[in-house]
């Protein structure tokens, strides 16, 4: 079952099938992008979010998604910049 409006984000996997990368993707989004998630929260939910970002792409997701949130779509382009190291 899909439940996209939810506080309890424990039962989220690490998001190995397709579906569940975008159901983590999109819960972990819409959690961190709630101004009452604790900052400590969302520095979870961001590890989670970035996680499914292979998959996602690999899908072609974001080919056809365009983030409109600001600050989650610099998020995203930060990681699709090539590391320094």
């Amino acid at each position: 079952m899909i439940r996209l409006v939810t506080s309890d984000y424990s039962d989220l996997d690490g998001g190995q099938e397709a579906g569940h990368a975008l159901v983590t993707f999109v819960a972990c989004a819409h959690a961190m992008l709630d101004p009452v998630t604790p900052e400590e929260r969302v520095r979870t939910l961001e590890h989670r979010l970035l996680a499914q970002l292979p998959t996602l792409r690999a899908l072609g997701v974001f080919d056809l998604f365009a983030v409109r949130d600001p600050a989650l779509a610099a998020l995203l382009a930060d990681e699709n910049e090539p590391s320094m190291t």
